[in-house]
């Protein structure tokens, strides 16, 4: 298993993302609260960080509220959301489901959290 250390290395900070979507740090958290982003946080920590491979052209992609959405219908909370999005597909363990959902492949990520998550 990952440290907590580096379990949200790659996830951005709300005020950076704010400031890089010109947009109220208010407005983000709502996004998040709205299921439109999926923010996590350390444990202990009381910043939320957004992981960078939700957003496509300085937005989020619209796929993003689809799979909180599903994730939030079967009681699996961020965290376990992010564990379960960026877990090693298989036994070789290459690919996870955020690479499925970078391909444009939705359904198929929306469908791996409502039945595996």
């Amino acid at each position: 298993m990952r440290s907590t250390e580096s379990r949200y290395s790659t996830a951005l900070p709300a005020t950076w993302l704010a400031a890089r979507l010109a947009v109220d740090p208010a407005r983000i958290d709502a996004m998040r609260r709205a299921g439109e982003l999926l923010g996590v946080r350390e444990p202990g920590s009381t910043e939320w960080r957004y992981p960078a491979w939700q957003f496509e052209g300085g937005r989020p992609r619209p796929a993003v509220a689809r799979v909180v959405a599903a994730a939030r219908e079967t009681g699996v909370d961020e965290s376990r959301l992010y564990d379960v999005l960026t877990a090693p597909l298989g036994l070789r363990g290459g690919r996870t489901l955020v690479d499925l959902l970078l391909e444009g492949r939705d359904d198929d990520v929306v469908a791996a959290v409502r039945t595996g998550a």
